[in-house]
C-alpha cells in the first residue's frame, strides 16, 4: 500500500533552503518567528534599519530570512531595499515635571525612578498606573524599579523602545514587555525573549517594567 502524502504544511520546514537571494531593512522594529503565521513563536526583535539577509520565499505575507544562520520568518511589509530614516532619541521631551496624577507612587523610589516616572507620564498619558517599591528583593525592593500599567501593546512598545534609546539620560539599566528583554550590558543583541513565567502579568505582557541604576540619569 503506498504511504499517503505529506501535506504541504508537514513538509514546508524540511524543504525550504536558506538560499539568500537579496537583503533589505526592517522598516520598523520586526519580530523575528519560527514559523510563517501571526501566532509563531518570537525568538527574536530586530531593530528598525537592521539588514536582514532574505529569501525569494514567502508565505502568509512572510519572508523566509536568514537569521543567526537559521530560516526564520518576518513580515514582508516591512521590509525595504532602502534603509529607514532614523528618528532622533535625543534626551529632548523629557520632562521632570510632577505628574499630573499624583506622585504616591514616588515615595521609596531612587531618583532615577522618578525620573522615569515622570518622563513617562507626560509623554505616555495613556498608562493606566504605575507600581513602584514593594515589599520584596530585588530593585523593586530598593526603589530602583517601576511597573508601568498599559493595554494598548502599540502605545506599551513605543515606550519600550523610547526608554531604551534615552536609557542613558534616564539612569535606565533594564526594559522588559511582552516577553522580550533588552540590558544595556548586553545592548548589543537586542530584545532578547524570556522564558514563560505562567501568566500574563509575570510574562510582562500588561505592563513594561524598568529598572534603573538610582541616580546616573541626567535628564
Amino acid at each position: 500500500m503506498p504511504k499517503p502524502k505529506s501535506s504541504a504544511s508537514e513538509t514546508i520546514a524540511p524543504i525550504l533552503k536558506l538560499k539568500i537571494t537579496d537583503r533589505k531593512y526592517a522598516t520598523t522594529d520586526l519580530n523575528v518567528r519560527t514559523k510563517p503565521k501571526a501566532g509563531a513563536s518570537v525568538v527574536a526583535v530586530v531593530e528598525k534599519g537592521t539588514k536582514l539577509a532574505v529569501t525569494k520565499t514567502i508565505r502568509n505575507g512572510f519572508r523566509y530570512v536568514s537569521y543567526r544562520s537559521k530560516g526564520r520568518w518576518v513580515r514582508n511589509k516591512y521590509l525595504s531595499d532602502t534603509k529607514p530614516k532614523s528618528t532622533s532619541s535625543g534626551g529632548g521631551g523629557i520632562s521632570g515635571a510632577p505628574c499630573p496624577g499624583g506622585s504616591s507612587v514616588e515615595s521609596g523610589l531612587t531618583p532615577d525612578a522618578i525620573r522615569v516616572h515622570r518622563a513617562l507620564c507626560h509623554r505616555y498619558p495613556q498608562f493606566t498606573s504605575f507600581l513602584g517599591r514593594r515589599s520584596s528583593s530585588g530593585n523593586h525592593g530598593s526603589g530602583r524599579a517601576l511597573d508601568c500599567m498599559i493595554s494598548d501593546s502599540s502605545v506599551g512598545w513605543n515606550a519600550a523602545r523610547w526608554l531604551r534609546a534615552n536609557a542613558k539620560s534616564l539612569g535606565v539599566s533594564e526594559v522588559i514587555y511582552r516577553q522580550q528583554i533588552w540590558t544595556v550590558q548586553r545592548s548589543s543583541d537586542g530584545w532578547r525573549s524570556m522564558s514563560d513565567r505562567g501568566s500574563p502579568t509575570a510574562n510582562h505582557m500588561d505592563h513594561v517594567h524598568v529598572s534603573v541604576y538610582g541616580n546616573s540619569g541626567s535628564a
